[in-house]
C-alpha cells in the first residue's frame, strides 16, 4: 500500500460514522449488508449514511453491489488487510524485545 492510499482510509476511518459503519460491515462477513439495514442499525438517516459509505467506498474500504432499487455493501479485506500491514510494516524493528513480536493481522 503507498503512503497515499493509507491516508485516504485513514481519513476515512477518522469520522465516527464511517468507522462504525465499516466496523459493521467487517463484522457482516462476506455477505454484507443493505444499505438500509446499515442505516437502522446506526440510527443513521439514509442520506447521510449514503454520504458516509460514498466516502468509504472512494478509499477503497468498501464496495457496493446494485441490487434493484437496493445497494449492498461489502468491507474490502483486501484493502484493510493492506493498510494493516502498512500500519504495522516495521513493528518492533528497532527493538530487541521480545515483548513485541510481529503478529499476522490479516483477516479472512
Amino acid at each position: 500500500m503507498e503512503t497515499n492510499s493509507a491516508i485516504a482510509a485513514l481519513t476515512a476511518l477518522g469520522h465516527g460514522t464511517r468507522l462504525a459503519a465499516f466496523r459493521l460491515l467487517v463484522e457482516a462477513g462476506p455477505a454484507g449488508r443493505m444499505a438500509g439495514d446499515i442505516a437502522e442499525a446506526l440510527a443513521v438517516p439514509n442520506a447521510t449514511l449514503s454520504f458516509h459509505l460514498k466516502e468509504l467506498v472512494h478509499a477503497g474500504l468498501i464496495q457496493g453491489e446494485s441490487m434493484g432499487r437496493n445497494v449492498c455493501y461489502r468491507a474490502n479485506y483486501a484493502a484493510m488487510n493492506d493498510l494493516m500491514a502498512y500500519l504495522t510494516h516495521n513493528c518492533c524493528a528497532g527493538s530487541r524485545s521480545d515483548a513485541c513480536p510481529p503478529v499476522d493481522n490479516t483477516c479472512c
